[in-house]
């Protein structure tokens, strides 16, 4: 079933076998009119279950408050007629007031439940979202793009292509993208909207107007398939823990014979010297650590076997150090700064670390950083880029 108004068009539909009622798009009636056969499908549905009824919203995008105390009417109306019933709303936290006031359901019946479906799939999110971690993310991105200006061309991007980065972050990466490769359109897609917001105001400060700022969710995105010549994803793959979710979506929306580009790292590979020994004692903690909140530092290597796995041909595969010689050592230590920072001042104590292994643990860093800023010394932080081909 599919509604027109003004707004944009949203969907409906009942899948039978799980009992799941399913809306997709922008659900913005102007009034309950306009959604009436919508609500009249959602109560008919309800009537014919047993045991768990869904209603997933996994794919709104966006709802205003006439759709949601429509759709809350119904299911609270449901609810006391059909006590023995359990009505689960499964959505994204993407729409961040909706999840919010469906969670208020439950006081009303204590047999409707709530789910944010994607909380899983990013659990190093809020690490990341800090403001104050802005510069750094800014400073990563200015090391690597030394390597990967000459990088990305040998992996198939050209002039001219209609291109996608997906978990863009605080939008530097698809700011150099545009500058240097000039492409006939961009789009740019995060989960995070201080991360977004922050993106906008750089494209304003310096009058950009051509990149797509997206809000959602990599795992389900709204873009149709097959559109986009050349899809980046960077830095992501390594805190979701269910990565192959985020694959898909990137070679569904790849065109045919179009290509995913898509990097991560080894971390336990990060060295330096002097003090080499303290240095590779931590960072293969730091594995540990992602680890222990289901994420993968170490997939970098893992690349060309997770794009062949999707169904990705043609997959190519290297590896670059970023390091302390590449430009100002400084930078590089700031990096490591900040990730002492996070790692062992937050993600470590949330994991409740001793006080004994912390110390420790930031040693590694301290001596990381010696390394970086010694007059004779080398510190090097490994990145593996890879891309692979969806077949025509």
């Amino acid at each position: 079933m599919t509604a027109n108004s003004s707004s944009p068009v949203f969907t409906t539909q009942f899948d039978a076998s799980n009992q799941e009622f399913v809306a997709t798009g922008v659900f913005r009636p102007r009034s309950i009119a306009d959604i009436a056969d919508e609500l009249l499908l959602l109560r008919d549905k309800i009537e014919t279950v047993q045991g768990v009824f869904y209603v997933n919203l996994k794919r709104v995008t966006h709802m205003n408050s006439t759709a949601f105390r429509a759709l809350a009417r119904v299911l609270v109306d449901a609810s006391r007629s059909r006590p023995e019933l359990k009505i689960v709303v499964v959505a994204s936290s993407v729409v961040t007031w909706a999840t919010q006031m469906f969670r208020h359901l439950s006081e009303l019946s204590p047999n409707i439940s709530m789910e944010i479906y994607d909380s899983a799939f990013y659990p190093g999110q809020t690490f990341v979202e800090n403001q104050s971690f802005i510069p750094i993310l800014r400073t990563q991105t200015k090391m690597t793009w030394r390597h990967e200006r000459e990088i990305l061309p040998r992996h198939g991007l050209r002039n001219g292509m209609v291109i996608a980065d997906i978990c863009c972050g605080i939008g530097d990466f698809v700011m150099l993208v545009r500058r240097e490769f000039n492409p006939a359109r961009i789009v740019a897609l995060d989960h995070s909207a201080a991360s977004l917001d922050y993106a906008r105001s750089v494209a304003e400060e310096f009058c950009v107007r051509d990149i797509e700022y997206t809000y959602g969710d990599a795992s389900q995105m709204l873009f149709e398939g097959d559109q986009f010549d050349f899809v980046t994803c960077r830095h992501s793959l390594q805190i979701f823990d269910r990565p192959e979710l985020l694959l898909r979506e990137l070679y569904r929306i790849c065109k045919p014979g179009g290509r995913v580009y898509i990097t991560n790292e080894k971390n336990s590979h990060c060295l330096g010297e002097p003090r080499a020994d303290s240095i590779q004692w931590t960072y293969n903690e730091v594995a540990r650590l992602f680890r222990y909140f289901d994420m993968d530092v170490e997939m970098g290597p893992k690349s060309s076997r997770l794009l062949l796995d999707t169904g990705f041909e043609d997959v190519r595969i290297e590896s670059f150090m970023v390091t302390n010689l590449d430009g100002d050592p400084q930078e590089f230590a700031d990096v490591i700064q900040a990730w002492e920072d996070v790692y062992a001042g937050e993600m470590s104590v949330r994991r409740g670390d001793s006080p004994e292994f912390i110390e420790r643990f930031r040693q590694g860093f301290k001596d990381h950083i010696f390394a970086a800023l010694h007059p004779r010394g080398y510190a090097g932080w490994p990145i593996w880029a890879a891309s692979g081909q969806k077949p025509l």
